[in-house]
């Protein structure tokens, strides 16, 4: 008995442990894919449990890095360790959404649930209630070639909720889906959430950032922001708005030169001192108004305007 205490007791250390270790880990990871270098540095962590955002422009690295968390690509440099161990040693314990990856074309959409259902040994019957959710119910036995590609991530992301891991990776998980479509996206992600799982997701739209507990911002294959919402969003400058007519104007004291269109108008980023020398408060026909920022001018701060390179 006194032999066999010790390694009860350093068992349960072991698991102490793994829930103390982030769940994800990654040190200066660089990609390149011939001289082109795609990545460029990455450092990021992601705590057990975490919803994590990995946001940014189409074409700055999203997928190159989700490919690297997940073990389906190597980096060129740095290292990255998925719950404690190299994730190309291991593909049980991450669900992966890969955009455009994952549907069999030629296979109608049933036969592809049958195909992971075969294929992967965590792959559960919760894809009942993703496609109902979903709303792709009665679409599961047309070719996935007949599909929309909002039928088609639909079909991607019920095959990958339903594979019963610690760690999902979801590679733009919204994309090519309406308003209403993405609510109910956004809730299925926090109900994995909920359950315990540990959810990182991908996407260029800034309204996904309202589920996230801690955005990473990537721009030029780097993180160069990350915390939580609220944090962001208190060093986010000044935010004026003026019509579309006077771009110019504005863009003369933006930060950066930098203005962006939407809404009817365009606005900008301020420095102190250019708020200061700029009548704001004048009558209700002045050009400029100072606005609260919104989540796509979070997005356009940190991605167009980070801090990380003087702008």
């Amino acid at each position: 008995m006194s032999r066999q205490e010790p390694t009860e007791r350093s068992g349960d250390d072991e698991r102490n442990q793994s829930r103390d270790r982030p769940c994800i880990r990654v040190s200066s990871l660089e990609k390149s894919f011939g001289d082109e270098g795609v990545l460029k540095g990455i450092d990021l962590t992601v705590e057990t449990g975490e919803l994590l955002a990995v946001m940014g422009p189409n074409g700055v690295g999203k997928s190159v890095l989700f490919s690297c968390l997940a073990g389906s690509d190597h980096p060129s440099a740095g290292t990255v360790e998925v719950l404690g161990a190299d994730p190309t040693t291991r593909s049980d314990t991450t669900g992966f959404l890969l955009q455009d990856a994952l549907c069999v074309d030629r296979l109608t959409g049933r036969e592809n649930l049958r195909f992971y259902e075969q294929l992967h040994p965590n792959f559960t019957d919760d894809w009942r209630e993703y496609v109902e959710a979903l709303d792709i119910a009665d679409d599961l036995d047309k070719r996935v070639e007949n599909y929309s590609g909002g039928m088609k991530r639909k079909l991607e992301l019920a095959i990958a909720l339903s594979i019963d891991v610690p760690l999902y990776l979801l590679d733009e998980p919204t994309a090519a889906l309406d308003l209403t479509m993405i609510q109910a996206v956004h809730g299925l992600i926090r109900e994995k959430q909920a359950e315990g799982k540990t959810v990182v997701v991908s996407s260029h739209r800034p309204m996904d950032v309202e589920i996230a507990d801690r955005i990473a911002f990537v721009a030029d294959g780097r993180v160069v922001a990350t915390g939580p919402p609220d944090e962001l969003f208190e060093a986010v400058p000044t935010v004026v708005e003026t019509r579309l007519s006077n771009a110019e104007a504005l863009a003369e004291i933006a930060r950066g030169g930098e203005v962006f269109q939407g809404n009817g108008g365009v606005r900008g980023f301020l420095s102190a001192d250019s708020v200061e020398a700029v009548d704001l408060e004048g009558t209700a026909d002045a050009e400029f108004e100072i606005v609260s920022p919104g989540y796509t001018d979070l997005f356009n701060y940190y991605t167009r305007l980070s801090p990380t390179n003087g702008r």
